[in-house]
């Protein structure tokens, strides 16, 4: 039987070796930065849209059609969907209040996990099928509205609600949470350890 063979580290392990080896290499480092930044931004769209149709603040919702003053946060979305296939399903949703509060939970919800970097596989699931919705409300493959007008559609097939699916589902697979974010943390729960197929 012969002896295991021992490989010596070509550098001394001291505490400056083993953290710049565990370090990611500068091009890494930069395009996780940028990853991150994309993740914060994102993040930012759920939670702004969760705010200013929560207290109305004057931007795509006047303060007195806020959800606190009684307005529905699909209402004005849902109710002028006038195009495609599944327009009437959708109007028929304008401001159902089971609608309104998964809609607004689904806002706050994928906000919060994006921005702090949590749970990035749920936000991604739940946040690319509110985004496929929205896109098949708005039906962008239709040029024209029923009453003739023009849609304002500038491509059938993409549009920002699909980018965003897409940016969602990238910050998960990348773990993206884990630069400037709570994903380090959050992996080591030992809930979420028992189910990261699912939580991570």
């Amino acid at each position: 039987m012969s002896e295991p063979t021992v490989t010596r580290p070509s550098q001394p392990l001291t505490v400056e070796t083993i953290l710049k080896e565990s370090r990611p290499d500068p091009p890494q480092r930069v395009a996780s930065g940028w990853l991150a930044a994309l993740r914060l931004a994102v993040g930012w769209v759920f939670l702004w849209a969760f705010a200013d149709k929560l207290f109305g603040l004057g931007y795509s919702t006047p303060t007195e059609r806020s959800w606190l003053n009684g307005g529905s946060p699909t209402r004005g979305f849902l109710s002028n969907v006038d195009v495609g296939p599944f327009a009437g399903f959708f109007r028929d949703l304008a401001g159902n209040p089971v609608v309104d509060w998964l809609f607004m939970l689904g806002l706050l919800g994928i906000g919060v996990a994006v921005v702090s970097g949590v749970a990035l596989r749920i936000a991604a699931a739940s946040g690319t099928l509110m985004m496929v919705l929205m896109w098949v409300a708005e039906w962008h493959p239709a040029r024209f509205t029923g009453a003739g007008e023009p849609t304002g559609s500038t491509d059938p097939l993409l549009s920002y609600h699909l980018i965003y699916a897409l940016a969602l589902i990238v910050f998960a697979v990348t773990y993206a949470g884990d630069r400037f974010g709570l994903g380090r943390w959050w992996a080591q729960l030992p809930f979420v350890r028992r189910n990261a197929s699912i939580l991570r």
